[in-house]
């Protein structure tokens, strides 16, 4: 069966695995994010360590001028470290729960990176140039005598090895009381938003000492709570709207200029509930893990345990169009909630046209649906198919009778591969997966 993507049938051939092979898996290597920056030349990774990854694509050689760019690593740092909260006796984890890149003004890249508590602003950039001849310092570094300094020098800039330095330009700290669970970069490039789970702040990127609380669902009585904010994220076009997503399923749409404080939204994107389906485990599932903005601005898409819906802003009763990811689950969700998979949280990312969407699902599958021709396929992250410019498979799961050759028995699903992280290129067909400790990249092979 052709890939889903959009324009013309393509496949997905396998492009490149980052990551160790082993067996065990240190919890610290667990990648917990992924996004490509605007350009999609750098792809950037965190992980449960506190780590940020970046990884370059290099330009196409003209030695092999149909070889696409592939993917090396850039520049590697350690963004955050465990902290302790001595006031609440709690202790703050290194984990990155999310990269947003700024766009590029100049030769240096900015990227923001948050864990539960503290955001942080890096500035990546180049030096292979070093100053020589100081007045004061040897070669060596040590300062010099200055009775010895009988003449002035110069100094002058000899080329170096190229160095690539990530360096902390701001730290947006102490304004989450709860745990940071979104960071979205406005349209105007000058400010951002951070939700937890009961308040959305609104941070200018220059001050670091205050923000606005521009959302705060935060009851009086805490035994009054019934949802918390699950995603929030800015328009990609307009500055003064931003949308956030519920617990309950539900997501708002806010206006900034109607009022300082936007604890009344503008708009209320709720699907009706069907009464026959109801269950034990509906609230749980109907719980809303992502919220994206189309590029262009006129959609938004949600995922919840289950599905992937697509919302057109201006129809708020019901979602234009509805895919389901697995929905063979459903008889499942006993020993999922047993095991805690139910609460799983997973992320869904847009192509560059709008065209296609992609999402994860478990025994390290993701699924990706064509909006245009309504054809969805299931694509496996895997080593067993990881040699170079090989065709992803699509699987198909078999839920009861008699399984055919090719189909996965849904009891023999590992629950433990799941894919929560995907990223899709900007401008071309080339998707970012993460599964557990590995990076997998895949690439169109135009038929």
């Amino acid at each position: 069966m052709a890939g889903v993507g959009g324009g013309n049938d393509f496949q997905w051939c396998f492009s490149q695995v980052k990551g160790a092979i082993d067996e065990d898996v240190a919890e610290a290597d667990i990648i917990s994010t992924v996004e490509f920056n605007y350009s999609g030349d750098l792809l950037a990774t965190g992980d449960k360590g506190g780590r940020v990854v970046i990884f370059q694509r290099e330009q196409e050689s003209k030695n092999r001028p149909h070889s696409r760019g592939e993917y090396n690593v850039y520049s590697t740092f350690q963004s955050h470290e465990p902290e302790f909260d001595y006031l609440k006796s709690l202790e703050i984890e290194e984990k990155i729960n999310k990269i947003r890149w700024l766009p590029q003004q100049n030769a240096a890249h900015f990227l923001l990176s948050t864990n539960d508590k503290t955001i942080k602003l890096w500035k990546i950039s180049e030096r292979d140039k070093r100053a020589e001849g100081y007045n004061l310092k040897d070669e060596d570094g040590r300062l010099r005598d200055p009775f010895r300094i009988t003449s002035l020098r110069v100094p002058v800039l000899k080329p170096m090895d190229l160095m690539v330095e990530a360096s902390p330009r701001r730290i947006f700290a102490n304004a989450h009381t709860y745990h940071i669970n979104s960071i979205s970069v406005n349209s105007d490039h000058e400010t951002y938003l951070s939700a937890d789970d009961l308040r959305i702040n609104l941070w200018h990127l220059e001050i670091t000492d205050r923000s606005f609380n521009i959302v705060d669902i935060k009851p009086a009585n805490m035994e009054e709570l019934t949802e918390v904010i699950t995603a929030a994220e800015c328009h990609p076009h307009h500055c003064n709207v931003f949308v956030y997503s519920s617990s309950k399923g539900t997501i708002r749409l806010c206006d900034m200029r109607a009022a300082a404080l936007c604890d009344r939204h503008t708009k209320f994107f709720e699907e009706p509930e069907d009464p026959s389906s109801r269950s034990f485990f509906s609230e749980i599932i109907s719980s809303i893990s992502d919220v994206k903005f189309s590029h262009s601005g006129r959609y938004m898409m949600t995922r919840d345990y289950l599905s992937v819906k697509v919302w057109d802003l201006n129809m708020e009763n019901r979602p234009v169009e509805t895919y389901q990811v697995h929905e063979y689950l459903r008889s499942k969700l006993c020993s999922l909630y047993e095991n805690d998979c139910i609460f799983d949280k997973f992320e869904c990312c847009w192509n560059g046209t709008d065209s296609a969407i992609m999402t994860g699902s478990y025994n390290n599958f993701f699924r990706m649906f064509d909006r245009n021709t309504r054809r969805d396929i299931t694509l496996e992250a895997s080593r067993e198919s990881s040699k170079p410019r090989a065709m992803l498979k699509p699987r198909k799961v078999c839920t009861g009778g008699k399984r055919k050759k090719d189909e996965i028995s849904v009891d023999s699903l590992d629950f433990n591969k799941k894919i929560l992280h995907t990223a899709w290129h900007p401008k071309e067909n080339i998707i970012a997966v993460a599964a557990t400790n590995n990076l997998y990249i895949f690439q169109d092979k135009i038929n």
